[in-house]
């Protein structure tokens, strides 16, 4: 995907893919936020280990998904541990 665009062309690109919606300055620029901006980071990668750019957005949405299922889950198992075992 490297290619005369660049960088800006890669974050259209993956912006074309729906991985990332930049917002809008008052001017019609793109603005990326560092999650945003750490997400392209990923695709990027993947794409350049020859993955095509839709699959590479796609596995980043799901290592997204996976990594907020384990937060989720370890704030679940620090409840469970801080109330302690059932009393009968």
């Amino acid at each position: 995907m490297r290619g005369r665009d660049g960088p800006a062309g890669f974050l259209r690109a993956i912006g074309e893919a729906r991985l990332i919606t930049p917002l809008r300055s008052e001017g019609g620029h793109r603005r990326y936020s560092r999650y945003q901006l750490r997400i392209a980071a990923r695709a990027r990668e993947l794409v350049d280990q020859g993955s095509p750019i839709e699959a590479a957005c796609r596995i980043v949405i799901l290592e997204d998904q996976l990594e907020e299922a384990q937060r989720i889950n370890a704030e679940y198992r620090r409840a469970a541990e801080s109330s302690g075992p059932p009393t009968a």
